[in-house]
């Protein structure tokens, strides 16, 4: 696993969501299904996002006119 200082300041399903507009559930089922790319972290495997990740879904979802990614 990256240690996080390594990957940059990380952002909550929270905040995640509140930049999105989406409810934070909607957040965590596209991280899951790989729309979102998620990182696990601590033993309770809470979900974080990298800032620059979160960027690129917004630049390719307006570039699709709102269409949703299909996941890698």
């Amino acid at each position: 696993m990256e240690d996080n200082y390594e990957m940059g300041p990380l952002l909550t399903v929270r905040e995640v969501a509140r930049l999105l507009h989406v409810h934070a559930n909607t957040v965590r089922r596209w991280g899951d299904r790989g729309i979102l790319k998620a990182y696990r972290i601590k033993r309770r495997g809470d979900r974080r996002f990298k800032k620059v990740d979160i960027d690129l879904f917004l630049t390719e979802f307006n570039a699709n006119q709102g269409y949703e990614r299909k996941a890698s």
